[in-house]
């Protein structure tokens, strides 16, 4: 997918809504337990209230690794039902030396090897510029890159202060500022947790073009107004990241009708925000 076919899918659903498919078996409707694949129609029955809302889907891979083969053949189906015009993302945070990136990138992109076909799939920055070029490698496929988490822990190293070319810039800046060199705005993306808000403005300033993926709105308590006000740009440029807000929002029989009510909450005020910019 394109940077303009989904700019195009923001503008057709008055939507940037990612909506998490951070999928528990523990915390998923009991009367579910009983179907074939719990955690498929689980994720079916939340694709189909969402998607007249959603612009992405997001699972995060770890709830289908711990589930073993099981999980995977669960992730698959997942990934083979969501609508093709849906933007896709493979929340796994990967990232090592360069011949095992091209594994990694292959697990994701290659539907031929694994079974998956994602558009996109967030890695991690640190092992530098050749443990993400394997993933810039495939054609039409987006690196997300980790750049400012929204999780405590991120204050023990992103925010710290390095110096570069006699300038001081926190070392997330940096982040952003060297993996320019990588790839342009039409293949890669860049994570910044909602609960950075007051960070989005300057985050701007150095990557004025690219999309951003913003977890942290709904239950980590990040807010849409600060997030859409300081991290917009003139073609939209965000995807607002909610999981538990709305796929857990019942653990009854209408979880999926009350999980359309809540994506609809958050489109609704998406579109308000929208209507400002654009």
């Amino acid at each position: 997918m394109t940077k303009q076919d989904l700019f195009e899918q923001i503008l057709k659903k008055k939507s940037y809504l990612c909506v998490g498919l951070d999928t528990d078996i523990k915390k998923i409707p009991k009367h579910l337990l009983a179907t074939e694949d719990p955690i498929f129609e689980f994720n079916r029955q939340i694709i189909d209230a969402t998607a007249q809302y959603a612009v992405a889907y997001k699972p995060n891979i770890a709830f289908y690794e711990a589930m073993g083969v099981k999980g995977w053949q669960s992730l698959q189906k997942t990934i083979d039902y969501i609508p093709k015009d849906i933007f896709t993302i493979a929340d796994a945070k990967r990232g090592d030396i360069g011949n095992t990136s091209e594994l990694y990138a292959r697990t994701f992109f290659d539907k031929a090897s694994s079974g998956l076909d994602f558009d996109s799939v967030t890695v991690a920055p640190y092992m530098g510029r050749d443990s993400v070029q394997p993933f810039l490698a495939f054609e039409g496929k987006w690196v997300i890159l980790l750049g400012l988490t929204s999780n405590v822990g991120s204050h023990d190293f992103q925010h710290l202060k390095v110096e570069v070319d006699g300038e001081q810039k926190a070392l997330f800046e940096q982040v952003l500022t060297k993996s320019q060199e990588w790839g342009g705005s039409d293949a890669m993306m860049y994570v910044v947790g909602a609960t950075q808000a007051d960070k989005l403005a300057e985050i701007r300033k150095i990557v004025p073009d690219h999309f951003l993926l913003v977890p942290g709105v709904g239950a980590q308590g990040g807010s849409l107004e600060e997030v859409s006000r300081y991290g917009m740009n003139k073609q939209c440029g965000l995807l607002v990241n909610s999981a538990r807000a709305i796929i857990y929002a019942s653990n009854g029989e209408d979880f999926a009708e009350v999980a359309a009510e809540e994506a609809r909450k958050v489109q609704q005020e998406m579109e308000g925000y929208l209507s400002a910019i654009l």
